[in-house]
C-alpha cells in the first residue's frame, strides 16, 4: 500500500485504525483494522478548525479514493472540513476479515468506527452506490451526531414487483457470480468502465490496486451477494428499517445524480426525494453511475454546505419543514377549497381556469370553445365553453379515479387540439404536476426528458405509447383513445382518456371529484426548453406563475374573453382557455412549424373568424411561401385578423413586412421571451421601423446591434450584468444604462420557480438576488428598449474583446445572395477568430468555403456592423433546432467550422 501512487491522494491522508468490533459477524472481543483516508491531523497540523465533518462511504467495487476531491477541498483553509473517508472492512486497504458481513454487519461496523475516531459532530454523511445504503443507516441510527446527508447514486428501496437492474441480476446468477466477482477482476473492470469520459490510466489503476488477486476480492463478491432482491434476503429487513427510517431525517440533503447509470436509474432517484422531499438535487446530464469521477462534485458539495451557513463553523440547520421555497421535491400544501371558483380563500389568485369556469356558466355557455382542423380545411372537433367545462370535470373526476391526486406527476404526450386541452386542465385542477416536452426534442431528447422528470402516469396517443414501451419510459399509462385489447396488452395500457372521461360523466357519489384546487404556490407543471443551447431543461411553475402568465399575457396583448385565437404555437394553445379565447389549432405538425401552410392557417382563421394568429418566424415563412394556394375566400379571412404573434427566434423586419401584406389589418407583434419567462418584452412592427431609424440616425443612445424586442411588459422589469472582454459575466450588479452590452437579467411575477432537478442550475440562474439571469446577451437603449445580441454561450471571445453574434448576422442577411447567417468563434477561447457561416441563396451544392465574391460581400457587410470577419463559409442550410425551426445551432456550427478551417472534410453540418 503505497499512497503516493495514488493520484489525487495527499499521503497525509493515508492511516489505519484499530476497532473493536460488536458486529454480530464477528467473535465478541474482536478487533478490526481499517483503512482511511483522514485529513484531519493536516488540518491540525495547519491549526485550522473544521466546521464539521464528512464521513464518506464508498460502495462496490470502489474504496475511498472514490472521494479524494472531497478531501482535497476540505483541505482548503477557506472552508476546512474535516472528511473522513473510509475502506469498509473486506474492502480497499481495510482488513480482510473472512467472515460474510451483511448490511446490518456494515452499519454496525460504520458505527463501531466513528466511535473509535470520537466523531460526536456536526457529521454529514456522504454515500454512493452500497455505501449509500450504509451511510444513511449511520445516519438513522445517530440523530443527535447527524446534520446532513449527501447521496450520490444510490438507492434505498426496491419497488414492489420491479427487478433489480440487468447487470445485478447478471452478476447474482450461480453461473456467473463468483467468477466475475471475485476469481476474476471482471466486476471491477465493468464498474470503471461505467465512467463517462473513460478513467484516466493512472486513477484505473489505483481504482484497482486494493482488489489484485483473488483473496483480495472476497468482499466484492460478498457485497453482490447481499444485495436484497426481495422480501425473503437476509438483508432486506435492514434495508426496509433504513427506507423507513429516512423519512424521519429532518437535516440538510443534497443529491448529487448521473443519469446515464445502468444500475441506480431515476426510479431510484426519485424514490429518494419521495423520502427527503426537502434535499436539493442536481442531475448531471451526460454523467453516469461513478458521478464523482465523471462531474466535480466537491464545489457543489461545498456551495452547498456554505450556503447552509456551514463555514462559519456554527453547525449545519436542522430542516423540520422544507425550506427554500417550492420545488418538485417538496411535499406541498394540501388543497384548499374553492370559492365559487373564482380562487382560494385569502390569496387573491384566481385558478388559471377561472375564465373557462366563468364562460362556462355565463351566456356564452354554448359558443365554441376550442377547436382542431382536420387536414381538408374542416373542423374535426369542437367543444363549447359548457361542454369543455363538462368534460373536464368528468375526466378529472376519472383520473381521480385512476390514481391520479395531488403532486402526481403526469406526463401529456397528446397533440395541442380538444384532448390535451381537456386533460390538461383536468391535471391542473386535480393538484397534479403536469409535464409538457414535446416530440420535437427528438427522440433523444424527449426520452432524456421524460427519463428524467420520472412521471407517475404517462398520458399519451399511440405514437408516444409505443415509444414509451420501446425506450422504457417509467409511468403508468394511459391512452388517449380506447385501444384493442391486444394492442392495450403490448403497451401495458391500463385504460383510457375516452373510458375514464366516461366514468367521471356519471360517477358513483364515492367518486366525485371533489372541487377543490391547489394552494398558488403548489407546483402545477414543468415545461421544458427548446434544448436549442444543451440538453432540455425542465422549467418549474407554480399555480400562481403560471395565473401570472396569463395575466401578463391579456394586459400587455389585449387577449381576453371574446377574443378568437388561431394557436400555431403549442404554449398558447393550452393558453387559450386561460385566457377565455376561443382556440384552434389548424392542421399542422406543431413539433415543426414550418408545416403550417397559408391554406391551412386561413382555414383555421375562418373555422372561428380569428381576431389573433401566434406563430413562429419558421411558420410564417411557409405560409409567406405557400400563399400562392391562397383562395380569395381565404385573402379575405386572413384580411380580418387583427392580431398577429410571433416569437420564438428573432423575427426580421422584412419577414414582418411581407406578412403584413398577407394580413394587412393586423398589429404585428413579437414578443420576447423564454420558457422561463413568458413574455418578457413586447414590440409592434411600427415601433420596430422607429427603433431601426433611430439606430440609422443615432439620435437615441444604445440604439442598434442587435435585433429591438421592446419594452418590458406587465409588471416585468429587465437589465444586464456588463459583459467582460473575455465573455464571462463576472459581476452581480444589474445596470440599466444605455448601451451597456451584458446578459438579460428579469423579474416579473411570472418568471418560473426553479428548474426540476437542477439546483446547480437554478442556483447559477438566480445569484444575482431577485433576478432571473437568461443566458442572453443584450442591451438597453436610451428610450429603454431591449436589443438581444445572441446567446451568451454563442458570444466570440476574439483578442481583447467579445463578440456578440446577432448585430453581425443581420448586416450580412441583408445581402441578396444571403438567407440565414451564423458567426461563431474558431479557437482557444480568448484568441478566436470570427468566422461567418452564410446559407446562400440559392442553395450552394456543397458545405465549405464560400466563393470569393460573396466573401468579400459579407466581410464588408459586416465590417459596416462594426465586426471583422476572418473567414466566409457557405451552407446548403442551416442547422436550427427542432422545436423552433429558427434558432441555428451555433455550437455545432462553431465545431464544424472549426474541422473545414483545419482543412478537414466539409461534410454537412
Amino acid at each position: 500500500m503505497v499512497a503516493a501512487d495514488w493520484p489525487g491522494v495527499d499521503p497525509e491522508w493515508s492511516r489505519e485504525i484499530d476497532v473493536a468490533s460488536t458486529s454480530a459477524a464477528d467473535e465478541p472481543g474482536a478487533v478490526r483494522r481499517w483503512h482511511l483516508l483522514d485529513n484531519g491531523a493536516q488540518l491540525s497540523r495547519r491549526g485550522l478548525t473544521p466546521a464539521g465533518t464528512l464521513l464518506c462511504v464508498h460502495g462496490n467495487p470502489t474504496w475511498s479514493y472514490l472521494w479524494r476531491t472531497l478531501l482535497a477541498a476540505g483541505s482548503d483553509p477557506a472552508h476546512p472540513w474535516r472528511v473522513v473517508a473510509v475502506d469498509q472492512l473486506d474492502m480497499g486497504f481495510s482488513e480482510r476479515t473472512g467472515t460474510f458481513r451483511r448490511l446490518a454487519d456494515r452499519i454496525n461496523d460504520l458505527g463501531d468506527l466513528t466511535a473509535a475516531l470520537g466523531l460526536d459532530g456536526p457529521v454529514v454523511t456522504v454515500g454512493h452506490d452500497w455505501g449509500g445504503v450504509i451511510s444513511l443507516g449511520w445516519a438513522v441510527a445517530h440523530p443527535q451526531q447527524l446534520a446532513g446527508v449527501v447521496l450520490t447514486n444510490t438507492a434505498v428501496h426496491q419497488p414492489s414487483g420491479a427487478h433489480i437492474p440487468p447487470a445485478l441480476r447478471l452478476a447474482l446468477h450461480p453461473a456467473v457470480h463468483r467468477w466475475g466477482t471475485t476469481t476474476s477482476d471482471a466486476f471491477l473492470r465493468v464498474t470503471h468502465s461505467l465512467a463517462h469520459p473513460p478513467l484516466a490510466a493512472e486513477v484505473r489503476s489505483a481504482f484497482m490496486a486494493p482488489y489484485r488477486g483473488a483473496d483480495r476480492r472476497t468482499g466484492v463478491g460478498n457485497f453482490v451477494a447481499d444485495i436484497p432482491a426481495d422480501a425473503s434476503h437476509p438483508s432486506f429487513p435492514a434495508l426496509s428499517r433504513v427506507a423507513e427510517g429516512v423519512r424521519g431525517l429532518r437535516v440538510p440533503a443534497l443529491m448529487l445524480w448521473g443519469p446515464r447509470d445502468p444500475i441506480f436509474s431515476d426510479r431510484y432517484l426519485k424514490d429518494l426525494i419521495g423520502r427527503l422531499p426537502h434535499a436539493k438535487v442536481h442531475r448531471f446530464e451526460g454523467a453516469g453511475h461513478l458521478v464523482a469521477e465523471d462531474r466535480d462534485i466537491a464545489a457543489p458539495v461545498f456551495e452547498w454546505l456554505a450556503e447552509r451557513g456551514q463555514d462559519s463553523g456554527h453547525g449545519l440547520q436542522r430542516t423540520d419543514a422544507p425550506t427554500g421555497g417550492p420545488t418538485l421535491e417538496h411535499a406541498a400544501e394540501p388543497l384548499e377549497p374553492l370559492e365559487n371558483g373564482t380562487g382560494v380563500p385569502g390569496t387573491g389568485v384566481p385558478p388559471l381556469w377561472a375564465p373557462l369556469t366563468a364562460l362556462a356558466a355565463g351566456p356564452a355557455a354554448g359558443d365554441t370553445a376550442v377547436a382542431e382542423m382536420a387536414a381538408d380545411g374542416s373542423v374535426a372537433r369542437s367543444l363549447s365553453w359548457r361542454e369543455l367545462e363538462q368534460n373536464v370535470a368528468a375526466l378529472a373526476a376519472g383520473l381521480q379515479e385512476a390514481g391520479v391526486g395531488h403532486c402526481s406527476r403526469v406526463s401529456l404526450m397528446v397533440p395541442p387540439g380538444v384532448d390535451l386541452t381537456v386533460v390538461l386542465y383536468a391535471c391542473l385542477r386535480l393538484g397534479a404536476v403536469v409535464i409538457v416536452a414535446d416530440a420535437g426534442l427528438g427522440t433523444r431528447g424527449l426520452s432524456r426528458a421524460v427519463n428524467g422528470a420520472t412521471p407517475d402516469f404517462l398520458i399519451g396517443i399511440d405514437k408516444a405509447l409505443a415509444a414509451a414501451s420501446v425506450l422504457g419510459w417509467s409511468g403508468r399509462r394511459i391512452s388517449v383513445r380506447d385501444l384493442p385489447a391486444a394492442r392495450r396488452r403490448l403497451l401495458r395500457v391500463e385504460t383510457s382518456l375516452a373510458a375514464l372521461g366516461r366514468r367521471g360523466a356519471s360517477p358513483s357519489p364515492e367518486l366525485l371529484c371533489h372541487e377543490t384546487a391547489p394552494v398558488p404556490d403548489a407546483p402545477a407543471a414543468v415545461l421544458f426548453t427548446s434544448g436549442s443551447t444543451g440538453p432540455a431543461k425542465g422549467v418549474l411553475y407554480t399555480h400562481r406563475q403560471l395565473a401570472a402568465m396569463r395575466d401578463t399575457v391579456a394586459a400587455t396583448l389585449g387577449i381576453r374573453p371574446g377574443s378568437r385565437l388561431v394557436a400555431g404555437f403549442a404554449p398558447f394553445a393550452l393558453l387559450g382557455p386561460a385566457l377565455g379565447a376561443v382556440s384552434v389549432t389548424p392542421a399542422m405538425d406543431v413539433t415543426l412549424p414550418r408545416t403550417l401552410t397559408a391554406r391551412a392557417l386561413a382555414d383555421a382563421a375562418a373555422a372561428i373568424d380569428a381576431t389573433v394568429i401566434f406563430a413562429s418566424p419558421a411558420a410564417l415563412r411557409n405560409v409567406l411561401a405557400t400563399q400562392g394556394n391562397l383562395s380569395r375566400a381565404g385573402h379575405e379571412t386572413l384580411g380580418r385578423v387583427e392580431l398577429l404573434l410571433s416569437a420564438g427566434a428573432p423575427v426580421p423586419e422584412p419577414l414582418l413586412a411581407e406578412v403584413q401584406r398577407l394580413l394587412p389589418r393586423a398589429s404585428l407583434h413579437t414578443p420576447y421571451g423564454m420558457t422561463e419567462a413568458l413574455p418578457v418584452t413586447d414590440i409592434s412592427l411600427e415601433q420596430i421601423r422607429a427603433a431601426e431609424a433611430d439606430a440609422a440616425d443615432g439620435t437615441v443612445a444604445g440604439a442598434g446591434n442587435g435585433v429591438c424586442v421592446g419594452w418590458p411588459v406587465h409588471d416585468a422589469r429587465v437589465a444586464v450584468i456588463p459583459l467582460a472582454t473575455d465573455g464571462t459575466t463576472p459581476g452581480n450588479d444589474p445596470v440599466t444604462d444605455a448601451g451597456v452590452t451584458g446578459e438579460i437579467l428579469v423579474s416579473a411575477p411570472h418568471v418560473k420557480e426553479a428548474y426540476d432537478r437542477l439546483w446547480l442550475t437554478q442556483r447559477e440562474s438566480v445569484r444575482t438576488a431577485g433576478w432571473h439571469r437568461t443566458g442572453d446577451v443584450g442591451h438597453l437603449d436610451a428610450a429603454g428598449r431591449l436589443w438581444v445580441e445572441g446567446r451568451l454561450a454563442h458570444v466570440v471571445t476574439a483578442p481583447d474583446t467579445a463578440v456578440t453574434p446577432v448585430g453581425a448576422e443581420q448586416a450580412i442577411e441583408r445581402l441578396d445572395d444571403v438567407g440565414l447567417a451564423a458567426v461563431v468563434g474558431v479557437g482557444p477561447s480568448g484568441t478566436q477568430a470570427v468566422v461567418a457561416v452564410v446559407e446562400t441563396v440559392p442553395p450552394a451544392r456543397r458545405a465549405g468555403p464560400a466563393a470569393p465574391q460573396l466573401a468579400g460581400r459579407v466581410r464588408d457587410a459586416a465590417r459596416q456592423a462594426g465586426i471583422s470577419v476572418s473567414a466566409v463559409l457557405a451552407v446548403p442550410s442551416q442547422p436550427t433546432d427542432i422545436r423552433h425551426n429558427a434558432k441555428i445551432d451555433r455550437t455545432r456550427l462553431s465545431r464544424w467550422a472549426s474541422k473545414v478551417l483545419a482543412g478537414g472534410r466539409p461534410g454537412t453540418p
